[in-house]
């Protein structure tokens, strides 16, 4: 394989901006969520006090609404961004089962090579993953903020105790994948500064 020089950044600036607003507004609605579940948890266990956000309910609410809201825009933006400019059908275009099943063994072997600027199988496979949790994160927490004005949607999702456990639920995957991202970019600490700094691709390959 020999590179090919490129040319593009890493991250074109929109993406940089709409990712640390996203980051921001995904903090505020985890450690909002945590101080509500802890006004009326559903399973046996709590957050700790220190790892809530607004102090007490009423401040959590308000913290969780205005972050929705937040989160709300920015994910409407960064749609129409990777629409308009094919970034979805460039860079996060569905993987073939095979180049996932090719590339999950090579990051379980610690093998997989990472490339700033481009998407490997497994990536495309959890950005796409988490876009549709947060989706469901959002619509499940429009269904148990208003289930009244909201009933079709509560409904939908099998009334309020149903669609509060999906969001709940939700909740854990994002936390997850906060997780894992966070770990790989431990492992890899220049896609931080790729998200930073106006860094250029690292060069395409050909056979």
């Amino acid at each position: 394989m020999r590179p090919l020089r490129s040319a593009r950044p890493a991250h074109p600036v929109p993406i940089r901006i709409m990712h640390w607003i996203g980051v921001y507004a995904i903090g505020c609605m985890m450690f909002s969520g945590w101080e509500i579940y802890d006004a009326s948890p559903s399973l046996p266990f709590l957050f700790p006090q220190w790892a809530g956000l607004g102090g007490w309910l009423g401040g959590a609410l308000a913290w969780h609404l205005s972050a929705m809201w937040l989160l709300f825009a920015d994910g409407l933006a960064y749609l129409a961004y990777g629409i308009a400019t094919g970034h979805f059908r460039r860079d996060l275009a569905p993987p073939h089962p095979r180049e996932v099943g090719r590339d999950l063994g090579a990051a379980l072997r610690f093998a997989l090579p990472h490339r700033i600027g481009h998407y490997n199988a497994v990536q495309r496979l959890l950005y796409a993953g988490i876009i549709i949790v947060i989706t469901f994160a959002v619509a499940t927490g429009l269904a148990i903020w208003k289930p009244v004005q909201f009933g079709w949607l509560t409904g939908l999702f099998g009334g309020y105790p149903i669609a509060r456990g999906i969001h709940l639920a939700m909740m854990g995957l994002i936390a997850t994948f906060v997780v894992i991202h966070v770990t790989l970019v431990a492992f890899y600490p220049r896609t931080l500064v790729s998200m930073i700094a106006n860094t250029s691709a690292d060069p395409e390959t050909t056979p």
